[in-house]
């Protein structure tokens, strides 16, 4: 009988298990068709699968028993598809971009970190949050979130509240930027240099971008994506930065010398490394992409797949997200993003002026 009872636990928590990625996966198909209606379509499919996961939450609430599911999606696939997702960068078309295209993304992700982060610190906004609020903002918006949280060991609710903060001002300033086009006095190519350096999403860069045409949408992507391959250096940074931080804290908190002393003696062991593995496996599937070693068909394959993936993952965390507890966060993390994209948009405009580029 207890054999019998145990084995019916093991069952029980296995189905739980299923079904809550099955849940995340329901979403994430979810998100992909709506992302293809009209307006939704600048949203994109991870942010909907987001913003369904926090509505499924509030109205239907999650049973405890699924939980596990829902938290693999969030931290397992995520990871797997972000290494996934490196086949859609070929770092070739970066380096055809040439220097002053690189030369803009990198001013405008240091300049809008350290600016988006100092903002929210004087806000009063935690810590992992507002670093979070930054890299989405400076970087490549839901995608940076969720490859810097597991270094910042950032909770699901910070997660999901900032991704969610970078997604819908990117698509506040996706509106703007498609409406002042006629203004700005760029050509199609500064224009696409414009959107792909400044905006949040690869979907908002390649819908703000799609009114200047064809040759505006391409440079665009390929600025954009340039500052993609910027999320590891930052992300490699951001993590010594917390080793750092973490163990002068310690120090400073009068951590006894013998405890200092084990943790120098401990063996080497590549885990401990602040290092973002998976997105060295991003680096390292963009290789393989700009190769040219994989057939279209299955790169295009892999790419759908790492999305589904990824939106599975941001569904997990969308479930992980009780409404009250981001509506008391989220508020000053979207005043520092809304000063930090504005920023960012008037440097980006100024960039392409000096470069030359317009």
């Amino acid at each position: 009988m207890n054999h019998t009872h145990k084995l019916y636990r093991i069952t029980y928590r296995h189905l739980g298990f299923i079904q809550g990625i099955g849940i995340t996966f329901l979403l994430a198909v979810a998100a992909k068709y709506l992302a293809l209606l009209p307006f939704l379509n600048i949203l994109g499919q991870l942010v909907l699968a987001i913003l369904l996961g926090i509505a499924l939450r509030g109205v239907a609430g999650v049973p405890q028993k699924v939980m596990t599911g829902i938290q693999f999606s969030g931290k397992k696939l995520l990871r797997t598809g972000i290494i996934l997702l490196g086949m859609r960068l070929n770092l070739a078309d970066i380096l055809a971009a040439g220097p002053k295209v690189f030369a803009i993304a990198v001013i405008n992700i240091a300049i809008t970190l350290f600016i988006v982060y100092g903002i929210a610190k004087r806000f009063g906004v935690d810590r992992r949050l507002g670093l979070l609020t930054a890299c989405g903002t400076a970087i490549c918006g839901a995608a940076a979130v969720a490859a810097i949280a597991p270094q910042i060991k950032a909770s699901e609710h910070e997660t999901a509240v900032g991704a969610a903060t970078v997604a819908v001002l990117g698509t506040i300033f996706t509106l703007v930027y498609s409406l002042l086009y006629p203004f700005l006095g760029l050509s199609p190519s500064g224009y696409g240099i414009f959107a792909g350096g400044t905006l949040h999403e690869v979907a908002h860069v390649i819908a703000a971008a799609a009114p200047a045409g064809k040759e505006a949408a391409d440079l665009a992507v390929i600025v954009k994506l340039t500052r993609v391959a910027m999320l590891i250096p930052v992300a490699i940074i951001i993590g010594c930065w917390e080793t750092y931080r973490k163990r002068k804290q310690a120090s400073e908190e009068g951590a006894s010398q013998e405890q200092q002393n084990q943790e120098k003696g401990q063996p080497f062991e590549w885990k401990r490394l602040p290092v973002p593995w998976f997105i060295l496996g991003f680096l390292f599937m963009s290789g393989v992409n700009t190769l040219g070693i994989v057939p279209v068909k299955l790169a295009g394959g892999l790419i759908a797949l790492a999305y589904l993936l990824l939106a599975m993952a941001m569904a997990g965390m969308g479930l992980g997200v009780d409404l009250k507890t981001f509506g008391r966060m989220g508020k000053k993390p979207f005043l520092a993003g809304l000063m930090g994209s504005v920023l960012l948009s008037g440097l980006g405009y100024v960039l392409v002026l000096a470069f030359g580029l317009a």
